[in-house]
């Protein structure tokens, strides 16, 4: 057995991982940037506005002048309505039906408004659904679609009297001067009423085991391949041999505490300080991974 085992399972098992999350879709990727997004007043916001574009998060109140009402005389900003057929292990959205009015985040006295028009994936609320089969509503799915085809009914809505945290570029419109918080530099613009950790649940609610899975597929990952790199710098660094010789032998000039071995690590201090070393970075390789893959809050 070498060294080179446990390299290559450490790297089949980081790409495995990689692929489990990869497999959620784009509900991955808003979840991931959703972690990431460094969290800034509104007041700031508004200032980056006028200069380079940055992706920043932003969190308030929302607040609008025209709230429309749902059907328990909630006040509501936006109201989304999928119906969505379960076809190959992912959801499909056949119909979609969307109303929503201008509104903005307020934090004290300072605010920014919302482009709600391009709020697609990145809208992270608790949904309500009801879910059954294309028999229990036949109109509803294309023509041909088997009856026994999962159906679901998805409806998420965004409330004035919430608050939210907002993912996006500050943007200042030349024609009004009107800033908001938009989609730009290949991100999404997100817009999530939960907590960033309950968040991440919900974006994985299809797909509940498989963060799971890609967390231990990616420590495992991480140990393996700090395990094969650690015995290949210790089997190159000491020239000790890895499987046992054939013959006794004798090294000149051994460390006299020892049978006939080698010196190995000892009176090598240097040596030594390069494996915990290495070792270090091994584990907080793992756990930047695992906070990185569940959702950490970074600010």
């Amino acid at each position: 057995m070498t060294p080179l085992l446990p390299i290559v399972v450490g790297v089949l098992a980081l790409a495995l991982g990689v692929a489990i999350l990869r497999s959620i879709g784009t509900r991955f990727r808003v979840g991931q940037i959703l972690a990431v997004a460094p969290v800034v007043p509104i007041a700031e916001a508004r200032a980056v506005a006028e200069g380079p574009p940055r992706y920043v998060a932003i969190q308030g109140r929302i607040d609008a002048a025209d709230e429309f009402d749902d059907e328990a005389h909630r006040p509501l900003v936006l109201r989304r309505v999928r119906m969505q057929l379960r076809s190959r292990g992912r959801w499909q959205t056949i119909d979609e039906q969307r109303e929503a009015v201008d509104f903005e985040l307020r934090e004290g006295l300072d605010g920014i408004a919302i482009d709600q028009r391009v709020l697609d994936d990145g809208l992270v609320v608790l949904p309500r659904e009801s879910t059954g089969t294309v028999a229990d509503a036949p109109d509803r799915a294309p023509a041909g679609t088997p009856e026994s085809t999962p159906l679901r009914l998805r409806i998420e809505q965004v409330s004035s009297v919430e608050h939210a945290i907002v993912a996006g570029v500050p943007f200042a419109d030349p024609s009004d001067g009107t800033v908001r918080m938009t989609a730009g530099l290949g991100r999404p613009l997100i817009l999530t009423t939960l907590e960033r950790d309950e968040s991440m649940r919900v974006l994985a609610g299809d797909a509940p085991r498989r963060p799971l899975y890609a967390v231990i597929a990616m420590a495992v990952g991480a140990i393996s391949l700090t395990v094969g790199i650690v015995w290949a710098i210790a089997g190159a660094v000491t020239g000790s041999a890895l499987a046992a010789s054939p013959t006794p032998t004798a090294v000149v000039g051994g460390d006299p505490r020892s049978s006939g071995q080698g010196p190995g690590l000892v009176g090598d201090p240097l040596t030594a300080i390069v494996l915990v070393f290495l070792i270090g970075i091994g584990a907080a390789v793992g756990t930047a991974a695992y906070v990185r893959m569940t959702g950490g809050r970074r600010s």
